[in-house]
């Protein structure tokens, strides 16, 4: 598609007014007497639905329908992700708004002929709710989406990333030409900012008005904006959804942020293992540089802005900012003493100001709704919404966004379904490996920044990993005291050396050889690992130590004093032992045994596994017809 040059404010609008009819029929504003027998069918294009498929069933689409000479009847985009990933590859057809999920290619001929043609829904495409066994067919019926509040997902799963037209015609552009068009001092758009409370969302939480005014603060005739895209939680994906499905806001928002600190240069900093996050936003760049609203003299205001890609090799320490400063530069991710904050001394020396993919996303949508309607969502500390990114034991895993102030129940339950198979509810881990393990008990705990720090957790970028009874709360800290040492880029004593000594003890403990004194050594530990280290990684890495010791230390004393996992998780204090009530000997479990653990004579019960010989790979447990086999 060829993308003109728009010249100046009046431009702008009148082509967001033009984009806007062509994309009302999948906002539920199009009659059907106005563009009768029309679809638009919406094809998940983000990591999660592109990996099970969903451009062959987009291609296919494609290939049908002229095939069919349906081009009058329906049109077929690409989208970013709506959010349900579990449910990949999802399509919605527009305007009646059906909900499809776990697509296939081979069920777009049924799509075609069934939906498009003769006006039937394919039943067996639709949602069925896990809790209530309901089928859902409307996108706007599914429980998953009731209890939420996209503002930063906005555009994600409606408009196409790749069209900057269908972001127009979203309003987008459009507060950066307010802006150049009306001129206001740059102090008046900070307030608004200020006013709104938006606080950042990389995990800080420090208020962004302030950031930027810090940044215009400082004078110099050079200054950049940053945007940190350097995603590393395990288990989260909110700021690579913003990128892949509407990468056009972050533009937009960096050059509202460059005009009120006074820089005419931005970077993004992208880790390369975001492809599909990385093209799209080359993309947008290229769009939006193509049309006149990067580059000099944007919409014929005299405006100067422009923007680059940085990749990043997917150091943790990175989306620390100045660890993120310093790799912009070329040199190694390490993280620098503050003060100075970045900005005053940021890249190459210049004052910078740096904020998070989901930050900037709420800002084009603040400033044209003004900072009272944003306030208004929310609690007073936490104003507005979170994206996070729900994994983990639970039946509806995917990407969420809810008003701050919503409780934990209600993401696990109502959004996200409940636990699967039955199980009961153990914790939840937010704020990814900086982050802490919060039980049942703190489950009505309301979602904000305040409330999360004082239950021994922290909001984070937004990862939220939900366990359940089969989990060991030990081998969890484990895993993430794990990740942590391996990410620690070694510059200070207490991180380098801290977290090896922390992941030492834990691995004691979890192979049956600890003592009730690593459990004072962990608390003291961590506590002069988070006084004494650098930077957020090495400050925060005790922190799942720390939470699931002060709620489930009697798993801790279970590992040491009875060397047993009560999870049966930690491979060291299990056996896998064969009932002798229910053993038919049939010796299938001996024959499958790698180490020739299993010894018996057919016919004549029990076979005996040899604990010194079993390496516990459980290869025996599902091959036993009678299911006399089991770990303990």
């Amino acid at each position: 598609m060829d993308f003109k040059p728009i010249g100046s404010i009046s431009e702008l609008d009148k082509l967001q007014k033009e984009q806007y009819e062509k994309l009302s029929i999948r906002l539920k504003e199009t009659s059907v007497d106005k563009e009768i027998n029309k679809h638009h069918i919406l094809v998940c294009s983000g990591t999660g639905c592109t990996a099970s498929d969903s451009q062959v069933i987009l291609k296919k689409l494609e290939r049908e329908i002229k095939k069919r000479h349906l081009g009058d009847k329906v049109k077929v985009f690409k989208t970013g992700c709506f959010g349900f990933c579990k449910l990949g590859p999802i399509i919605v057809v527009h305007p009646d708004r059906t909900f499809y999920c776990r697509v296939r290619p081979e069920d777009v001929d049924n799509i075609l002929e069934e939906h498009i043609e003769n006006n039937k829904v394919v039943e067996r495409l639709l949602y069925k709710s896990p809790s209530t066994d309901k089928v859902q067919e409307r996108i706007d019926d599914l429980d998953f989406f009731n209890h939420q509040q996209r503002i930063a997902l906005r555009n994600c799963g409606i408009i196409d990333p790749e069209n900057i037209y269908e972001y127009i015609a979203m309003d987008g552009y459009k507060a950066i030409g307010d802006i150049l068009n009306n001129k206001p001092e740059p102090d008046k758009i900070i307030e608004t900012v200020k006013k709104s409370g938006l606080r950042g969302r990389g995990g800080g939480g420090f208020p962004t008005g302030k950031k930027w005014e810090f940044a215009r603060a400082y004078k110099n005739d050079k200054k950049y904006v940053v945007c940190n895209a350097d995603e590393g939680d395990p288990g989260a994906f909110m700021d690579r959804s913003i990128l892949e499905g509407d990468p056009h806001s972050i533009i937009e928002a960096m050059l509202v942020a460059g005009y009120c600190i006074g820089a005419n240069q931005g970077f993004i900093y992208v880790r390369a293992e975001y492809p599909i996050a990385v093209e799209r936003l080359s993309i947008a760049l290229e769009q939006a540089k193509e049309v006149g609203l990067l580059g000099d003299n944007i919409l014929g205001t005299g405006f100067q802005f422009d923007l680059d890609i940085r990749l990043g090799a997917g150091a943790f320490v990175c989306g620390e900012e100045t660890a993120l400063i310093s790799s912009i530069m070329g040199f190694r991710g390490e993280p620098r003493p503050r003060p100075p904050f970045p900005a005053e001394v940021g890249l190459w020396e210049y004052p910078t100001l740096n904020n998070n993919v989901e930050t900037y996303a709420n800002i084009p949508i603040i400033l044209l709704k003004g900072a009272d309607w944003y306030s208004s969502i929310g609690t007073e500390d936490s104003t507005g919404t979170k994206v996070f990114a729900l994994a983990g034991q639970i039946n509806n895993t995917g990407l969420i966004e809810v008003p701050m102030g919503t409780t934990l129940r209600t993401i696990v339950y109502d959004i996200g379904g409940g636990i699967p198979g039955g199980k009961k509810f153990k914790a939840v881990q937010t704020g990814g490996p900086s982050g802490g393990c919060i039980p049942e008990s703190h489950l009505d705990t309301k979602i904000d920044f305040k409330s999360l720090t004082d239950i021994g957790s922290m909001m984070g970028s937004g990862g939220m990993i939900v366990m359940d009874e089969s989990d060991c709360m030990v081998d969890i800290a484990r895993f993430y005291l794990e990740f942590a040492t391996d990410e620690s880029c070694g510059k200070c004593v207490p991180c380098r050396i801290g977290t090896k000594r922390l992941l030492e003890i834990l691995e004691r403990i979890t192979e049956g050889k600890g003592s009730m004194e690593d459990i004072d050594i962990l608390k003291d530990l961590s506590i002069n690992i988070q006084n004494g280290s650098l930077c957020g990684l090495g400050q925060t890495a005790p922190n799942p130590i720390l939470s699931s010791l002060n709620y489930f230390e009697d798993e801790y004393i279970a590992h040491i004093e009875e060397k047993r996992c009560p999870s049966g998780v930690c491979n060291s204090l299990l056996r896998v032992v064969i009932s002798d009530d229910k053993c038919i000997a049939c010796g299938i479990c001996a024959k499958v045994c790698p180490v020739d653990a299993i010894t018996g004579e057919r016919k004549k019960p029990p076979y005996h596994i040899h604990q010194d010989i079993c390496i516990k790979c459980g290869a025996c447990i599902p091959k036993c017809p009678v299911d006399a086999i089991y770990k303990r």
